[in-house]
């Protein structure tokens, strides 16, 4: 059995700089990596909102997972960074609005800062989609 990986880059400044990808796709689970509140150019948007930055950094999860055949149904894990443990409220009503029927495993964790000051929540994410893992078996059957 040979397995399929598929990276998905964002177009964001950090991925070349750094050396990830936005997403990486093995068979039929995907990883994605911290994602904070950026726009297309890769800057800070929603500044001093930590709610506002916790939906643009899931837009942009949901967008990746979207772009190898997946959506936020699939997502079992979230994990979330936050630079300040006061703001979990509103981090927390952003990610039960969009994960409040699929109830993922996740974390929320105080980090000293993030990549630019302006950032106040990073998200990444764990997805298993089973179909996608059972089209890619049958391909290499």
């Amino acid at each position: 059995m040979t397995m399929q990986r598929q990276i998905v880059s964002s177009g964001r400044i950090w991925e070349p700089i750094i050396g990830y990808s936005r997403a990486v796709r093995v068979d039929g689970i995907i990883h994605v990596a911290g994602t904070t509140a950026t726009d297309d150019s890769g800057y800070p948007v929603a500044y001093g909102d930590p709610y506002a930055q916790s939906v643009q950094a899931i837009r942009i999860i949901e967008a990746a997972l979207k772009t190898v055949g997946s959506g936020l149904k699939d997502v079992v894990r979230t994990r979330i960074y936050v630079t300040n443990m006061d703001d979990w409220k509103e981090v927390a009503r952003a990610h039960n609005e969009f994960f409040s029927e699929i109830r993922p495993a996740s974390t929320i964790v105080e980090v000293t800062r993030l990549i630019e000051p302006e950032l106040l929540v990073e998200i990444e994410v764990e997805a298993i989609n089973a179909e996608l893992m059972n089209s890619d078996n049958k391909a290499t059957a």
